[in-house]
């Protein structure tokens, strides 16, 4: 049974020599996203195949569907959202969550790696009682393969439930599968800057101000410049 068992850990060993990580860019609301993915012994099997990252988006962050398919017409990045229609001016209490298959291309400076970049924004929180930030966590994504000709290992392996076409020419439906992978850090913390409770009636008031400051001097400006006779400004 010492045997089998060797063979088996040096199995999963193998199979788990990928692994994968994810970087934040830029700062404020406003990042980048970068997935790196390197296949390790999995990477020989994975020539000419799709590789994609199946990322979890929690409510607190989110992508444009818009700005995505500007920068998938000028091939800069691929990706599908699930779903497909996002509420971008939702605040993160009245979000919902967002499932983004990121298709990954080859690293020129490593034949086993793959990388993509995704923008996402962060969404508006609730006012915080203490803390000026507010904290949301990205999860390591998991990493899938889409090899038309089942040329991966069985044992590195699992069919993955994905609705996508694979990203290559081939354009008949594959199968994606789900590679066994270390993740570089189990998640990601994305940090949102928030307002303190105890602010809101200062910024009531200033907001109030500052529109009725706004509105007498637009108002002022029409009396003064527009067409209007002085009975007609003053009703």
């Amino acid at each position: 049974m010492t045997p089998s068992f060797c063979a088996l850990s040096d199995v999963q060993a193998a199979c788990q020599d990928a692994t994968v990580t994810q970087e934040l860019l830029k700062e404020g609301f406003h990042r980048d996203l970068l997935v790196k993915v390197e296949l390790g012994a999995v990477g020989e099997e994975a020539q000419g195949c799709a590789v994609a990252a199946r990322i979890h988006l929690p409510p607190g962050i989110y992508v444009d569907p818009d700005e995505l398919a500007s920068l998938q017409q000028h091939n800069l990045t691929k990706a599908v959202l699930i779903p497909e229609v996002v509420d971008v001016e939702a605040p993160e209490y009245l979000a919902t969550d967002l499932l983004v298959l990121l298709y990954l291309e080859p690293d020129p400076r490593c034949s086993r790696c793959f990388r993509a970049a995704l923008p996402v924004h962060g969404r508006y929180h609730r006012p915080a009682e203490e803390s000026e930030e507010a904290l949301v966590i990205l999860k390591s994504p998991e990493v899938l393969v889409c090899c038309c000709d089942d040329r991966l290992s069985a044992e590195c392996r699992k069919p993955a439930e994905v609705e996508a076409p694979c990203s290559g020419g081939n354009v008949s439906p594959c199968q994606w599968y789900s590679i066994t992978h270390k993740p570089a850090s189990e998640e990601l913390i994305l940090q949102i800057p928030v307002g303190l409770r105890q602010h809101s009636s200062f910024v009531c008031a200033v907001t109030l101000l500052a529109t009725v400051l706004c509105s007498s001097l637009i108002l002022a400006a029409v009396c003064r410049y527009g067409h209007f006779s002085p009975v007609t400004c003053l009703e």
